[in-house]
């Protein structure tokens, strides 16, 4: 995944999210809230373009989808440790309900590491919608300050995608891509071609 063999543009993008964590992780270290924001905004835009970019030229991979997940996980944890850094009121405040949220997301990896060796990279809907309401929320309690009603959403729709997740990976048996959610799946012919052989 991180050879750079026969990288494709929106394989750079998802790359780009992973080459920024550490250096958003130092911005963190030297209070820069502003740049860090603002740069973590980048992060997220390149999330935006690589599956477009992956979608408008035919360039869709399982290795390109992998690097997008990863890219995506490690933006997401970047993102939290700036919150916990510069909201750590906020944070304290509510972080039973984070918890709560957060304990399946952490299930949810272990099984898919335990069945598959790997994270999962079915960019379901839900989970398109539950990263852009995550961004949405980091991106405004950082510029700004913390909105009640982005946080409620972001948890309710975390946990409805998290249990989608499980879901999926007990219905496919080998790992696989983009799988739109768990209607889709019912006829997803890799699942169904797996099954009958």
């Amino acid at each position: 995944m991180l050879t750079f063999k026969n990288y494709n543009i929106a394989d750079w993008f998802s790359f780009y999210r992973i080459a920024a964590a550490p250096f958003l992780l130092v911005l963190i270290w030297l209070d820069l809230q502003l740049v860090f924001t603002w740069l973590l905004l980048i992060s997220y835009l390149t999330d935006a373009i690589d599956g477009f970019l992956a979608r408008k030229l035919k360039i869709t991979s399982p290795r390109g989808s992998q690097l997008d997940s990863f890219g995506d996980q490690i933006t997401l944890i970047i993102g939290l440790i700036g919150l916990f850094y510069f909201e750590s009121d906020f944070i304290k405040i509510n972080l039973v309900l984070i918890l709560i949220a957060f304990i399946p997301y952490i299930i949810q990896m272990l099984i898919a590491y335990f069945k598959y060796g790997k994270a999962t990279a079915f960019h379901t809907y839900l989970a398109k919608l539950s990263a852009v309401i995550q961004s949405i929320f980091i991106l405004w309690s950082l510029f700004f300050n913390p909105e009640y009603v982005l946080f409620y959403a972001m948890i309710i729709i975390g946990i409805v995608e998290t249990i989608e997740e499980i879901v999926l990976i007990f219905m496919y048996k080998n790992w696989a891509s983009d799988v739109k959610g768990i209607f889709w799946a019912l006829r997803d012919q890799r699942r169904l071609k797996k099954r009958n052989h």
